[in-house]
Parts: structure tokens; C-alpha cells; sequence
């Protein structure tokens, strides 16, 4: 009797394991035998997580538990952190009011005077402050740049500095125009500060800043009439620096308190900002790696005072991230460190936790789709809602996919040391993914 139970016992559990992998052969097929196969992808190094949340289901996996480099999918992460520690609005800064000062301490809010943001509280109340102003110097464990970023990349537009209090997103913007040559903010308009040169074999406009001082140079084709623009990270400095640029905006004089004479922490009020989701959407859609960056910060300014990524990433690996399937080296907020290493069935379970808690349309907004963002040359049926990650040798895709038959799933696709196009990768996985959309 004992023997049939067991073979009765086997039997279902057969019958249910063929329908299962009945259903999900194709999608392993695809995988193995043209995704993994094909040849922008043959030889690099590939991990496949794909769940359906409303049945607590695994697809398919393929080295879902090994580890990447993500590139900005590390941005989902930052993502899932602001969402669970900054609130509805950022915190713009801490003051404290006397009769005679008002005291201001940054709290590395990324978007003061930052030209995308027209509503800014911050600036409201130093320009209607009728004290003198004085700043408080924050307290930073940061550095200007985060571990494990390319030196090199000092002047390139998606590696603005990390300060306590962001001006302008801590870059210089250049317009140029025929003869007209302009550099944003003004106090960078001067042949002290920045030259011009012409050259009419260029095919786009080139910005350039020397490594150790705010000296720019603009190189532009006197031939191209049109309106071209760009950016240059300009260097922070401290605190008088900042000082600086806060009364070449302001114009008013703007003091340093002594370190002996600064108001109790306990003394200052929190002033908060912009809504939270219009910071995270464009940090999501354009990847923007300075929100990315300060996001972090600021959790970490708002729970401790203090500003520090990696006491940030400590907390929320010690709480929200306590069970992640496997424990990510995690070392900033942008994914611009080649030090960060996750799983894709790490990212899987990160973005099943956010579409358990959160709404799947506020969800959707804040990661691309087909046609937008990053993913505007791609995936133009718009099944994806997913965020991008692009390093030398690596591509990365995670996020959420609706199929025709209108199932979510939640997926991470993570490709590393290819030597490959990045483009001749990104669609072969899209190839993938829209046989998945078109069959399910």
C-alpha cells in the first residue's frame, strides 16, 4: 500500500511538472537556443530571471544567481530606497530663525536652481529671508566623487560632483549660436573662466574643463548655424565655494557660522520640496546619475543629519533588503561604479517588492517605456516598463513586462563582457522579450 502512495504520489507530481514545463518550453527555447546562442551574446557573460507575481512562479531562470555588473539598473535600487525613505517631497534643507540670522544647513537636494524645477521652496525662503543669512556647514562622509567612478570622466555631463548643497545640478551649461557663445551660470562668463575656439571640422559641439580649476573651453564648427547646447561639470569646492555661488544668485551676503557658535541640530526645521516623483521620473527615464547620487544622500541627511551613501546603503541592507536572495555589493546610487555586483533574481525581488507596494501606475510612470526615455528606439508595442544600464562590455534591462494576455511579469536580464555593440545586444534582447509579450 506504502509503494502505490508513492508511485500515486509520483505520478501527480509529474502530471503537474509537464503542463508546467509545457508552458514555459518556448520561452527556455528562445533563451537557449537564440537569446544565449546568438552572436552578440555567445561569449559574454548572462544571467536570466524572469517571476509572475500573481502566482509566486519562476518562468525562467538562467545564472540568476550569479553576479553582474548592473550599470543603471543599480538605479532601481536608489529607486526602492527613496520610495521608502524620503516621503512624499524631498527635504530641500534644515533652517532655524532668530531675530538675527537665519541659519540654513544643505541637506544635498539636487534640485535647487536646477533648471528643470520652476517651484523652489528653498530659494523662496533665502530670498524672502529678511535676517542675514548664515550657512551651517552639513556633516559629509562623501566625497566629490563616488568609489570605483571613472577620474577621467570629470568633465563629462553624467558625472556632475556630489556636494551637500547642489547648485545649478552642479554643472555649467553652454549655449552657442552663430557668434554667440554663453556659459550658465554667469559668474563662469569670463575670459577668467572660460575661452573659445573655433573649428570647423567638428560634427558637434565640444565642452571641455580643466582637471583642477573652473576653467572651461567651448570648441565649436562655424559652419553648423544651428542652437547647440551642452554641459560641463564645474568643481565644488567647499563651503566658502558655495557661499560663493549662493550670493552670485541671490545677491546677498551670506556668512559662514563659526564652529563654535552654530544652533543645535535639534534647533532646525525641516523645509521640504519638490514632490519626490518628479525627481525619481527623470532619474529613471534619462538615468541621471547626479539624482541618482544625491538621492542617497539625502535619505541618509534626513534619517541621521549626516550625509553619507554608504551609511544610507547600510540600513537599507540591514532592513528592506535584509532578505534579498542573495547579499549585492552595493557602493553608489547610479550604477557609474564597476564595484557594484547583483543578481538578477536580486533585482526580481526588488521589483516584485515595489509592485506589491506601490500602485502599478505611479510604477509605470517612473520607468521608461517603448519610445521614451531610454528606451526610446526600442520596444515601440510599449509591454516593457523597465530601466536601462549601459557600461563598456556590459547591457542591462530589468523591470516589468505585460503580455498580450495582459500577465505581469517582473524580469531582470543582465548581460556582461560582451564584445559586441551595445545596440546589437539591447536588441537581441528585445527580440527575446517580444516573443515572450506575443506568446503569453
Amino acid at each position: 500500500m506504502r509503494s502505490f502512495r508513492i508511485v500515486l504520489s509520483a505520478c501527480l507530481l509529474l502530471s503537474f511538472i509537464k503542463p508546467v514545463a509545457a508552458q514555459y518550453g518556448p520561452i527556455r527555447k528562445w533563451a537557449e537556443e537564440e537569446l544565449l546562442t546568438s552572436a552578440p551574446l555567445k561569449q559574454a557573460h548572462t544571467g536570466i530571471s524572469i517571476y509572475e507575481p500573481a502566482t509566486g512562479k519562476y518562468w525562467y531562470n538562467y545564472q540568476e544567481d550569479h553576479y553582474f555588473t548592473p550599470a543603471s539598473n543599480t538605479k532601481i535600487f536608489t529607486l526602492y530606497t527613496g520610495l521608502r525613505l524620503l516621503g512624499d517631497s524631498l527635504p530641500a534643507l534644515r533652517y532655524f530663525r532668530t531675530d538675527s540670522a537665519l541659519y540654513v544647513k544643505g541637506m544635498a537636494d539636487p534640485a535647487f536652481l536646477h533648471p528643470d524645477y520652476n517651484v523652489q521652496p528653498a530659494w523662496q525662503l533665502l530670498q524672502q529671508a529678511s535676517q542675514p543669512i548664515v550657512l551651517v556647514p552639513a556633516a559629509i562622509e562623501n566625497k566629490r566623487f563616488g568609489s570605483g567612478w571613472a577620474w577621467s570622466d570629470y568633465a563629462d555631463y553624467y558625472q556632475p560632483e556630489l556636494n551637500e548643497w547642489p547648485v545649478y545640478g552642479n554643472v555649467a551649461r553652454v549655449r552657442h549660436h552663430g557668434d554667440s557663445t554663453l556659459i550658465w551660470p554667469r559668474m563662469f562668463n569670463d575670459t577668467v573662466h572660460f575661452s573659445v575656439h573655433r573649428n570647423d571640422k567638428l560634427e558637434e559641439l565640444l565642452t571641455e574643463r580643466d582637471e583642477r580649476i573652473n576653467r572651461f573651453s567651448v570648441t565649436y564648427n562655424g559652419n553648423d548655424k544651428s542652437v547647440q547646447e551642452g554641459e560641463i561639470p564645474f568643481i565644488t569646492g567647499g563651503s566658502d565655494d558655495l557661499v560663493y555661488r549662493l550670493q552670485d544668485t541671490l545677491h546677498k551676503p551670506i556668512t559662514i557660522a563659526a564652529a563654535g557658535n552654530r544652533p543645535a541640530p535639534a534647533s532646525f526645521s525641516l523645509l521640504r520640496g519638490i514632490p519626490v516623483d518628479t525627481l525619481f521620473q527623470p532619474m529613471m527615464h534619462r538615468s541621471d546619475n547626479f539624482f541618482a547620487e544625491q538621492t542617497l544622500m539625502m535619505c541618509s541627511a534626513l534619517l541621521w543629519d549626516t550625509i553619507s551613501t554608504a551609511r544610507t546603503i547600510a540600513f537599507m541592507q540591514k532592513s528592506y533588503l535584509a532578505n534579498l536572495p542573495d547579499t549585492p555589493k552595493w557602493v553608489d546610487g547610479s550604477g557609474l561604479s564597476r564595484y557594484n555586483l547583483f543578481t538578477p533574481r536580486d533585482f526580481v525581488s526588488v521589483l516584485s517588492d515595489m509592485y506589491k507596494s506601490y500602485p502599478s501606475q505611479r510604477l509605470y510612470a517612473l520607468f521608461p517605456t517603448g519610445g521614451k526615455g531610454t528606451l526610446k528606439n526600442y520596444y515601440k508595442q510599449q509591454f516593457v516598463h523597465a530601466k536601462t544600464g549601459t557600461l563598456s562590455g556590459c547591457v542591462a534591462l530589468s523591470g516589468y513586462l505585460v503580455t498580450k494576455k495582459n500577465k505581469t511579469l517582473v524580469f531582470s536580464v543582465l548581460v556582461n563582457n560582451h564584445n559586441n555593440s551595445a545596440t546589437a545586444v539591447r536588441r537581441t534582447v528585445e527580440r527575446f522579450l517580444t516573443q515572450i509579450w506575443e506568446q503569453y
